[in-house]
This record gives structure tokens, C-alpha cells and sequence, in this order.
């Protein structure tokens, strides 16, 4: 028995040892990507005050998930940033369910939030959830396709343009999804105070997009340089 535990044990050790740079980071990729866009989901309620007005926290996590998406898009093409756009949205779905179990369910006398407390950080509605997640694929998808475009057009030249370009105009169509989706039909927000909101948001997020090019830049000179990966071909 002790001998079929040290085989399986290092059978295993055996399979780990064969995952190539390229697949490790691409776990490390995944794992950071779904850990910032769900607590950019959870932490989102708080609004602080900037120069153009109030904003959710949640713009400080969901920059890394632009970051990360352009880095998988580029080094791992369509596929892997489509593998990585629906693991996203089936862990925020999970992360969801899980929620909305443990708010239901009864508190006990010596619970630390109250049942009222734990359901307006952690509760959410569904309304809310169903917005987010549609604004969620269509922008994904839509800078997945955006980013292709514009990496086959430079013949994988032009880092800058293919990456920040995509982001700048997903993240427009996002913005104006999930606003329009739970503003205006569930939440019955007037069209002007929507439209503010939605200018303001993508103010940040242009800002946001522009300020991370040169941490784009970054990140890929120390994948190639650093791991030795290179970035997958303009037709991948």
C-alpha cells in the first residue's frame, strides 16, 4: 500500500513537473483575472469621490482584469482569451449562487454582520447580476475580436494601439451595456442622469486604459524576456 501511494504521489509530481512556462502562467493569468473581477463585483458598493465625480472601488481591481485580458489575447490568441472570458463568467456565477445561499440562509445569535448587514454587502440582485454579466460577455468578446483586428492589421506590430485601442472600445460598449441594462429598465434611472453616469464611468475607464500602457508593456517585455514565451501569431 505504501508503495501505490509513493507511485500515485509521484505520478503526480511526475505531471506537474511536464506543465511548460506557458501553462503555468497562464494558471497564474486565470487565477488573478477571476480573483480581481470577483471582488471588483463584491467590493463595487463603496463610492469614493474623485475630481470627476463619484465611482465605484470596484474601478480599482477591474483595470488588472483589462491588463490580463490583452496579455492572454496576445500570447495565447482567441482560444485562450475565450477560455478565459468564460471561466470568468462561471466563477462570478458560482460566486453569485454561493451569495445568495449563504444570505438566506437564518443568522445565529452570535453572528458578527447581522442578517441585514451581511445582505446588503453581500446580497446583490439578481437584476444587477444578470446586468453585469451581459455587459461582462459583451464587452470581453468584443475585445477579443477588436484586439485580433487590429494585431492582424499591424502584422503584430503597434503593442500599444491592438491592446489599449480594444480596451478604450470595449470598455465604452460595457459602460453603456450595464448602465441602459440596470439603470434604466430595472432601476428606472432617468436618461440624463444615465447618460452622466455613463460619461463619467468611461471618463475613468479611458484614463484607467491609457495609464496602464506602459504596465502592458511591462508585463509582455517580461513574459518574452523573462519566461521566454513569445506571443502567439496574429492568426491565432
Amino acid at each position: 500500500m505504501a508503495a501505490s501511494l509513493e507511485l500515485r504521489e509521484s505520478g503526480a509530481v511526475g505531471s506537474f513537473a511536464r506543465f511548460a512556462a506557458s501553462q503555468k502562467l497562464f494558471v497564474y493569468l486565470c487565477a488573478v483575472f477571476v480573483a480581481c473581477l470577483l471582488l471588483g463585483d463584491v467590493i463595487g458598493g463603496k463610492i469614493i469621490r474623485t475630481p470627476l465625480g463619484p465611482i465605484s472601488v470596484g474601478i480599482i481591481p477591474f483595470p488588472v482584469t483589462f491588463l490580463l485580458t490583452d496579455v492572454v489575447n496576445d500570447f495565447y490568441g482567441r482560444r485562450g482569451a475565450r477560455f478565459l472570458t468564460m471561466l470568468g463568467f462561471f466563477m462570478a456565477l458560482l460566486a453569485w449562487l454561493l451569495l445568495q445561499l449563504t444570505t438566506l440562509l437564518p443568522v445565529d445569535g452570535s453572528t458578527y454582520f447581522t442578517q441585514a448587514e451581511y445582505a446588503k454587502v453581500f446580497g446583490g440582485s439578481a437584476q444587477l447580476f444578470v446586468a453585469s454579466m451581459v455587459a461582462y460577455l459583451i464587452g470581453q468578446f468584443l475585445d477579443i475580436h477588436v484586439f485580433h483586428f487590429w494585431k492582424a492589421l499591424t502584422q503584430s506590430r503597434h503593442l500599444w494601439l491592438r491592446s489599449t485601442g480594444s480596451t478604450i472600445f470595449s470598455q465604452a460598449i460595457d459602460t453603456v451595456t450595464i448602465n441602459v441594462i440596470f439603470g434604466r429598465v430595472t432601476a428606472g434611472w432617468a436618461w440624463g442622469f444615465i447618460g452622466a453616469k455613463i460619461g463619467r464611468e468611461y471618463s475613468i475607464k479611458f484614463l484607467v486604459a491609457v495609464l496602464l500602457t506602459p504596465a502592458i508593456y511591462a508585463v509582455h517585455g517580461a513574459i518574452v524576456r523573462g519566461l521566454g514565451i513569445d506571443p502567439e501569431g496574429h492568426g491565432g
